[in-house]
């Protein structure tokens, strides 16, 4: 079993930054991959960003791609999600995810209940 906890989120203006944080529970934190998608007000939930284990391999929806920066610090069981540049259309509720599989799909075991984003333009 895996808790996480999302945090960080908030209101900013188009081209800020913020960062991301989700702090995972258990001592298995390492053996996930993690992921960070997002919900749209009145969208479904997309994929943003995802990290293998060793934190070695990282992949990123296009949308994103050049400006969101995931990483992980499996000493502190925590991964992150830096977003650059930031834009309306990123505003969302952002979650991260868990899973043993690294993947880009939505098919993650663990959920954490997620941190809203809020870009003005």
């Amino acid at each position: 079993q895996v808790q996480l906890v999302e945090s960080g989120g908030g209101l900013v203006q188009a081209g800020d930054s913020l960062r991301l944080s989700c702090a995972a529970s258990g001592r298995t934190f390492s053996r996930y991959a993690m992921g960070w998608f997002r919900q749209p007000p009145g969208k479904e939930r997309e994929f943003v960003a995802a990290i293998s284990q060793s934190g070695g391999s990282t992949y990123y929806a296009d949308s994103v791609k050049g400006r969101f920066t995931i990483s992980r610090d499996n000493a502190k069981n925590t991964v992150y999600l830096q977003m650059d540049s930031l834009k309306p259309e990123d505003t969302a509720v952002y979650y991260c995810a868990a899973t043993p599989i690294v993947t880009t799909t939505i098919k993650y075991d663990y959920w954490g209940q997620g941190t809203q984003v809020t870009v003005s333009s």
